[in-house]
């Protein structure tokens, strides 16, 4: 029996491995439509949406059936419950990336403004953030989860630059405005990914210490 439940845990890490591994994917699938003005690949990320989805329910009926089986305790009981967490701030993710992909069609309609560095600056930060924060989580690495923590304050810092930068856009040229408008959300959609990966993270410390450092500014 215990050899069973090792077998389903490690099913469940792997699986939200793959499931992260696909929102990243996701992502950078949404940042190319938007950077690169290529709908083609449209039909690839709906795919990916599909199968994270499907995840999703696996996770969940996982984490289910290991808590009513098992009854594990400590640790375990804390990486089953973070699991189910972790799960829905994925699928989360993977809404994001389809709601940067609806504002790149969109803006592929349009004559193109000015190119933003930052944009694909934040989308790779934001990235590397959602690979890390779910290897934090299934290895238990404290140290990384908190490295996550704080990159998320440098996102809010390029999404703040971005703001900025889009909001003279519009008063100078009120022609720009429906197009400024659209990259603002993109990078909104962008940060609440970075927020989601903290989320995670912060999973990732409580549960391989027990730790909530949810809303603290001091997480040492």
């Amino acid at each position: 029996m215990e050899r069973f439940f090792d077998e389903e845990l490690a099913g469940l890490k792997h699986t939200l491995v793959r499931m992260a591994g696909l929102t990243e994917d996701m992502i950078s699938d949404a940042m190319r439509m938007l950077v690169e003005r290529d709908a083609s690949l449209r039909d690839e990320l709906n795919r990916h949406e599909g199968e994270v989805n499907q995840m999703q329910r696996d996770v969940d009926e996982i984490c289910l059936k290991l808590i009513a089986l098992h009854q594990p305790t400590a640790s375990d009981l804390r990486f089953i419950l973070g699991a189910i967490k972790t799960n829905s701030e994925l699928e989360r993710l993977a809404d994001l990336a389809v709601n940067i992909s609806h504002k790149a069609l969109r803006l592929a309609e349009q004559l193109p403004l000015t190119t933003f560095t930052v944009l694909p600056e934040m989308a790779a930060l934001a990235a590397g953030m959602v690979k890390d924060s779910i290897h934090a989580y299934v290895t238990r690495s404290v140290d990384e989860a908190r490295a996550v923590i704080l990159r998320d304050a440098r996102l809010n810092e390029l999404k703040a630059q971005a703001t900025e930068k889009l909001l003279a856009m519009m008063r100078a040229d009120a022609a720009t405005l429906d197009r400024a408008v659209n990259v603002l959300l993109v990078t909104r959609n962008i940060e609440r990914i970075g927020d989601h990966t903290k989320n995670i993270a912060e999973n990732a410390i409580f549960m391989a210490e027990g730790r909530d450092v949810r809303h603290r500014r001091d997480f040492d």
